[in-house]
């Protein structure tokens, strides 16, 4: 959620940015690791085919070649942590989201208000109840490498998003549409090895059926309302549905009231990855090679070399006009390399970490370069609940208030944040002024444990609290830790310093052994919506994986997702918030700040509080380089 995103924060708005956190590079890798150089060479010779070539299409202009001696346009950025996948539907963290959100675009988009505008689609209907949403798509739309884009092309990836066995972390968000859940949960219970034969087929039936209405409550349709399909000759294919031009709208049922159903159209699970280039028999990690990502976005992926480097043209083929520069992301996860690189001119754009934060405002020149505003994230101490001792909420409460959150933010943040008790940020809707449950307090957080099942400190558990790597982050947990034992006389707690990527699969990995992490959630649109029913609700990925139920909650958010009388939604949503904050799930910590330098060269950006790895790219076509004033 882009924010909607899951990001391990500490990396983030401490260090260099809004990706840092998400995840880095470093020593046990995994899969995605194991792409080398000569992997990348040897897929880049291979011949993909995407669609059926159009003999009249028009091959999409060059980009212009800066002129002999000159440098070409390019804005340089360190987003700092490598991406843990860039797949659009597999994907969360914001380091991940900020390389999609260049490459395609929904059927809607945010403009720099954050208001849900039309993208791909120039326009949408609804029905009176907000169940039924037709989108039609502009016409002549193409990929970047100019082949047909039309409303077979998001039909796959929303049905693909719903699917199961996709797993993405957003698999619940487009929820709403018909059969989705069934299709879901009955998958689950189909391979749950405790249940009967019986159940097991059972369930296997109802999950068929579920995909069924799926199908059926996502479709493509052509200029006369039926479902785009092949057009053959014979038993011979003349024009593939992927192909056709006549292919412009998009039917969707859904099973109940969702009056926010055209912001969900903006978000990167419903961006229109190619089909044949995600399911190629060659690459499970397809999303790691340039040669098949083919988007719809204003750039387009030029060369990607893992953990060191990605460019991206400007799309000469986005119907909006492409950008003026190209852009070059670099992953440098120590941020201060990176600030070292910046005041060198390495790059133009690098997050301002808290620890750098006193040299640049005492320097003529970086002070100037200086761009701090208010983020859209909120940062928590996560706790797996299904381990010990956290799945005793007197202990969750205990380390809530062992936090002193004022002094994290002076002495670790350096001010680049601002202290919280609640999930929703000041300034977006459903923030709740004067929460105090759970304020720091040590002898209220001791008070607790003597009140847990352990009764006291000695008897906790070893516990062990997780971070992605870099020296840093040493010190601030290094910090932290010290904070705790402080206030917990005899704890037993260690640090459990993880190579940056990894951290990043180890948080969606709910069976990974973690125990006690920060990490956080940017807002993905501003609506109560998103911080509460998108992530705590007992059946989405995040809730499960930090093992959050409470049916009351879910009933609440089920009833505010569906209301259309705002101020009852309102009233139910905040029911839910006070119901969250009762139970401490995690400790709420921080707000985050946008925190950049950029170089005086870099115009026309237009910054909103989503912003993720620059500011500005919500809405990146604006930028443009001065060159003349580069050194």
């Amino acid at each position: 959620m882009s924010n909607r995103r899951i990001f391990n924060l500490l990396a983030i708005a401490i260090s260099t940015s809004l990706v840092l956190a998400a995840c880095a590079q470093a020593a046990p890798q995994q899969k995605v690791v194991e792409v080398t150089k000569e992997v990348i060479k040897e897929v880049e010779k291979q011949v993909v085919v995407t669609a059926t070539p159009d003999p009249n299409a028009v091959a999409p202009t060059a980009v212009p070649a800066a002129p002999a001696g000159e440098k070409a346009k390019a804005l340089r950025v360190n987003v700092g942590a490598y991406p843990d996948t860039i797949d659009p539907q597999k994907s969360s963290f914001v380091n991940e989201i900020a390389h999609l959100k260049l490459m395609y675009e929904g059927l809607m988009k945010f403009d720099t208000k954050l208001a849900t505008v039309p993208g791909s689609a120039e326009k949408y209907e609804a029905n009176a109840d907000a169940t039924e949403f037709t989108f039609t798509l502009r016409k002549s739309l193409k990929y970047s490498d100019g082949t047909v884009l039309n409303a077979k092309r998001f039909e796959y990836s929303i049905i693909r998003n719903i699917n199961p066995a996709t797993a993405g972390e957003y698999g619940t968000i487009t929820n709403e549409v018909a059969g989705a859940p069934e299709w879901q949960d009955n998958t689950a219970a189909a391979k749950d090895e405790k249940a009967s034969e019986a159940d097991k087929k059972k369930a296997t039936e109802a999950a068929a059926a579920g995909e069924k209405l799926v199908r059926e409550s996502v479709m493509a349709l052509d200029a006369e309302g039926k479902p785009c399909e092949d057009i053959k000759e014979g038993d011979a294919v003349k024009t593939k549905a992927y192909d056709r031009e006549d292919c412009l709208i998009l039917k969707m049922k859904l099973s109940k009231p969702a009056p926010y159903w055209p912001t969900i159209m903006a978000l990167w699970v419903t961006f229109p990855a190619k089909e044949e280039n995600i399911d190629n028999g060659k690459f499970t990690d397809w999303f790691n090679y340039s040669k098949y990502q083919i988007g719809n976005g204003p750039f387009k992926l030029t060369t990607l070399t893992p953990f060191e480097k990605a460019v991206f043209a400007p799309n000469e083929s986005y119907y909006g006009g492409a950008p003026k520069y190209s852009i070059d992301y670099s992953y440098i996860t120590d941020s201060a390399v990176a600030f070292q690189a910046y005041k060198n001119n390495e790059f133009d754009v690098v997050g301002l970490a808290a620890e750098d934060l006193a040299t640049v405002q005492n320097d003529a020149v970086l002070s100037k370069d200086a761009n701090i505003d208010a983020g859209s994230c909120t940062t928590a101490l996560q706790f797996r609940q299904f381990t010990k001792p956290f799945d005793d909420p007197k202990v969750r409460q205990a380390f809530a208030q062992a936090i002193d959150r004022e002094r994290w933010v002076k002495d670790v943040l350096k001010g680049l944040g601002a202290p919280t008790q609640t999930w929703i940020p000041k300034g977006y809707p459903g923030w709740k002024e004067g929460e105090t449950r759970w304020a720091y307090n040590a002898e209220a957080a001791n008070k607790a444990i003597a009140e847990s099942t352990y009764k006291t400190v000695d008897a906790l558990p070893q516990l062990t609290l997780s971070f992605g790597d870099n020296p840093r982050n040493r010190a601030r947990y290094e910090w932290l830790g010290a904070r705790f034992k402080e206030v917990f006389a005899g704890l037993k707690l260690e640090l459990n310093p993880v190579e940056p990527t990894q951290f990043t699969a180890l948080q969606k990995d709910k069976n990974s052994g973690l125990q006690m992490f920060i990490g956080g959630w940017c807002a993905d649109y501003p609506d109560p919506q998103n911080w509460l029913s998108v992530y705590w609700k007992s059946s989405t990925t995040f809730a499960s994986r930090i093992g959050y139920v409470n049916k009351d909650f879910d009933a609440l958010t089920e009833q505010a997702d569906k209301e259309l009388d705002a101020t009852k939604r309102a009233e139910a949503y905040q029911t839910a918030q006070d119901k969250l904050i009762d139970d401490s799930p995690v400790v709420f910590v921080w707000n985050s700040v946008n925190s950049y330098l950029v170089k005086p060269w870099v115009k026309g950006f237009e910054k909103t509080p989503q912003d993720g790895v620059f500011p500005g790219d919500v809405n990146p076509s604006s930028i443009d380089i001065d060159m003349a004033a580069m050194p």
